[in-house]
């Protein structure tokens, strides 16, 4: 919808669809956009990830900048970027009026200290003396740090999740609260009490190669043994240290790559992710911060993973922030994407929401769905390019000609959270279960033909790997090069045992 059409006669926008529209600005769309009809219409249609609501005409909240600016946080939520922007362009004598006609109005106290946060100017309004303090986020409908910061001056309880420099917001959408109400930390921990610490340590040892090679494959990579290896490595010590600073950020990209791309500090040239469709074209899918940009938003986000940390936020949250918005301020000029997913698991380790000494192959699940992994990406980028200005020269050089940072600085990262949520409850369910019922199966299945045949280990695996492969059965190469020491009354029980654990509708291992 443009944003000059509106919804149905009669309607007109309000909050920040009203802000737009009167300052003519162009933005990434707020998730709720808010109309106000000439009668009693109540109606409300979401698409797409936007919710459209027509109100009767009693809630019109007036002409004014501070009523829609009120409306806006009433009804259409908490957007700093969309914020900022207006407060870029609004007049501030009309915004610093309102302030000093109701001080210690919640709303106007929330406007107040968000206009100097933003904008990092001091509107000429005096320090509020007395008067209780109120939360900036409603905890209610959005994630918020536990432990907020008390500002004196408007006497808010800033409980955002970051700060000027970068500041995710997260809403507590029905489908997240679904997630809360399942808890994924209780699920996994029942599933791996089921299973000896011998077995969890078989099954680790396939999963963090498993989450290695997932994740190179994301990117279309095969990587050799020894970038297997290594990655396997950095895995191990996810639990243990913390990545989410600059010194560990540039050690973790110089270990992951290729020797000859790796950085000494965040890249100092323009990047962008695209691809060539033909000679001197190319398609642009995403167009990263400026390297000037760079380091302020990438100190935000330090500063932001620690707040969250200390703050107690939900953990998937804390994940889900930090690594998409590494990804989308794409630091560095390779390994961003291993990175991304490496601090998955770094934060989920670190805030006990995987059990000690376990690994979730988020990036298996991310391999096995990748139409959802980049739609958690594009629900972000998609709108996001629609605002850039840039130009490419003939050596497929970008530079952007418009000011994007506060896009990358305040990010809704709603959907993103909900993806990661997903990913790990796939992990649970499928990866991780389905690998120790694996192993729990072939142990017993291995005990079954012992019984039979008393083979050495090899070639015991050798005849339960060879079933596994052909539905069940010994093909009759195998059987004719492998084991024809074996009678067909021993073949046919030693194949039972194998169909009586895992089915005879087995499909390729690739073990």
């Amino acid at each position: 919808m443009a944003e000059h059409d509106l919804p149905m006669t009669g309607a007109r926008p309000a909050g920040y669809k009203a802000l737009i529209v009167r300052f003519q600005l162009d933005v990434i769309p707020n998730w709720h956009q808010s109309f106000v009809a000439a009668g009693n219409v109540h109606r409300v249609d979401t698409t797409g990830g936007v919710t459209e609501e027509i109100y009767p005409a009693r809630y019109w909240p007036g002409d004014t900048l501070a009523d829609h600016l009120e409306f806006a946080l009433k009804y259409d939520g908490t957007n700093l970027a969309i914020l900022a922007s207006v407060f870029l362009v609004a007049p501030q004598k009309e915004l610093q009026d309102y302030i000093k006609s109701r001080p210690r109005g919640k709303y106007a106290r929330r406007l107040w200290f968000l206009y100097e946060l933003l904008t990092g100017a001091t509107l000429p309004v005096e320090d509020l003396k007395t008067g209780g303090y109120v939360d900036l986020l409603d905890s209610n409908e959005y994630y918020t740090v536990s432990t907020p910061r008390p500002v004196r001056r408007q006497r808010i309880n800033d409980n955002l999740l970051g700060g000027k420099q970068f500041c995710p917001t997260v809403r507590r959408t029905d489908t997240l609260r679904g997630f809360e109400a399942a808890d994924l930390p209780k699920r996994c921990r029942k599933i791996v009490s089921r299973y000896s610490p011998q077995l969890l340590k078989r099954a680790m040892s396939y999963l963090y190669t498993k989450e290695t090679k997932s994740s190179f494959g994301i990117e279309h990579i095969k990587p050799d043994s020894t970038r297997t290896e290594r990655f396997v490595a950095l895995l191990q010590t996810a639990e243990r240290e913390d990545f989410c600073e600059k010194a560990r950020l540039i050690d973790l990209q110089n270990r992951i790559v290729d020797p000859r791309f790796r950085d000494a500090d965040y890249r100092q040239s323009q990047n962008y992710v695209g691809q060539t469709v033909a000679w001197q074209n190319e398609k642009v899918h995403f167009v990263c911060p400026k390297p000037e940009d760079l380091p302020d938003l990438m100190e935000g986000l330090v500063v932001s993973h620690k707040r969250m940390g200390d703050g107690g936020v939900s953990a998937v949250v804390h994940a889900a922030t930090v690594a998409y918005a590494f990804v989308f301020l794409h630091p560095f000029e390779d390994g961003n994407g291993r990175i991304h997913r490496f601090l998955i698991h770094n934060i989920l380790a670190r805030r006990d929401f995987t059990p000690e000494g376990i690994i979730f192959p988020v990036s298996a699940s991310i391999l096995k769905n990748l139409a959802d992994y980049d739609a958690s990406l594009e629900a972000f980028s998609r709108p996001f390019m629609t605002l850039v200005e840039y130009s490419l020269n003939d050596e497929g050089r970008m530079i952007v000609h418009n000011d994007t940072a506060r896009w990358y600085r305040y990010i809704d990262m709603a959907p993103q959270v909900e993806a990661l949520f997903r990913f790990i409850e796939k992990t649970i369910d499928t990866e991780l279960t389905e690998e120790l019922a694996f192993l729990a199966n072939y142990d017993r299945t291995k005990k079954a033909i012992q019984e039979i045949v008393d083979m050495p280990d090899r070639q015991i695996d050798l005849f339960i790997r060879a079933c596994l492969q052909n539905n069940g059965r010994l093909s009759a190469r195998k059987r004719a090069s492998q084991f024809s020491f074996l009678s067909d009354k021993e073949i046919t029980r030693m194949e039972q045992a194998v169909q009586d654990a895992y089915g005879s509708n087995v499909s390729d291992d690739t073990r």
